[in-house]
């Protein structure tokens, strides 16, 4: 066991997968945080499926490029994103039933151009992404998207805070609340861009919701599930790797979400937060203040 795990490091692509997987488990970590935090983990699905129609097109008029990719997949992210703003703000419809109607319309948009251009692509490769035979330009892209994300939530985070503590006060001190929501909006587009190349379209945002659920069983503050949240992507991205090093039927951008869906298990169970604090709460009101106060005064 130990002699292949040393063989391991030997090779250039084992290498580099683990490099671009500990970036991208710094960018995504606190995308996933605040999605699960401002209750938009099924939009981060959506959005995940919104931009097919770009990423399609632009597979169709260059191929694997990752320029074309990124350029096609960001105009229709953003895309969907404003019109749903939009939709929210001057029609009936709320936010989730205009995203869900996109989403949906996108990505049948998608499959049709595919079917209609004619396009062999490498299916498996498209839904479950190829991080042991990532290049130069999808590190680039990796490595550009994490340093972007990194700098822009040093400007974003204390409004992102504000805004998802208590939206109402946001709004009423802030004279253009949407650019925050759209900003995040953005980050979320590009971190999973940058998902697809590794993980795929189907995998991409298990990366960013598991580890963030996880870490909400175990830490009650923003800095901690923050954290946290990185540190569970990270072991998930390692492990899974290495899974999938060892069994080599094993797809890793599956391997590596099967374990953060273990990690997100064990700390529903055993989490402070989840199912043991639950068990353990009887325990800890007889040590609570006012439970104190109580057993003094029957006492007396």
């Amino acid at each position: 066991m130990f002699e292949l795990l040393s063989e391991m490091w030997d090779f250039a692509f084992m290498r580099r997968a683990f490099v671009a997987t500990t970036v991208l488990s710094a960018s995504v970590a606190p995308v996933g945080t605040f999605l699960v935090l401002r209750r938009l983990s099924l939009a981060g699905e959506a959005m995940a499926h919104a931009i097919t129609p770009g990423i399609v097109i632009g597979f169709v008029m260059a191929g694997l490029s990752v320029f074309s990719l990124l350029i096609g997949g960001l105009l229709a992210g953003i895309g969907v994103a404003a019109l749903t703003a939009l939709l929210a703000r001057k029609t009936i419809l709320r936010s989730d039933a205009s995203l869900a109607s996109l989403y949906l319309i996108a990505l049948a948009l998608g499959i049709f151009i595919l079917s209609a251009a004619g396009s062999a692509v490498p299916l498996k490769s498209f839904l479950f992404g190829s991080i042991l035979g990532i290049d130069d330009a999808s590190m680039m892209l990796v490595g550009g998207v994490a340093t972007f994300t990194l700098v822009a939530f040093a400007f974003l985070l204390r409004p992102l805070i504000v805004s998802t503590c208590d939206p109402v006060f946001f709004e009423t001190q802030t004279r253009w609340p949407w650019l925050v929501d759209q900003g995040f909006m953005l980050l979320l587009v590009l971190n999973l861009l940058a998902a697809f190349k590794t993980l795929g379209t189907l995998m991409a945002v298990g990366l960013m919701i598991l580890p963030a659920t996880a870490a909400r069983y175990w830490a009650s503050t923003i800095t901690g599930q923050l954290a946290l949240s990185f540190a569970f992507a990270l072991a998930s991205c390692w492990i899974g790797l290495t899974l999938s090093y060892l069994f080599p039927n094993t797809p890793s951008g599956p391997a590596i979400v099967l374990v953060a869906g273990g990690f997100f298990l064990i700390s529903a169970v055993l989490g402070p937060l989840g199912f043991g604090g639950r068990l353990r709460k009887p325990s800890v009101s007889k040590t609570h203040p006012v439970a104190q106060i109580q057993s003094e005064e029957r006492a007396q």
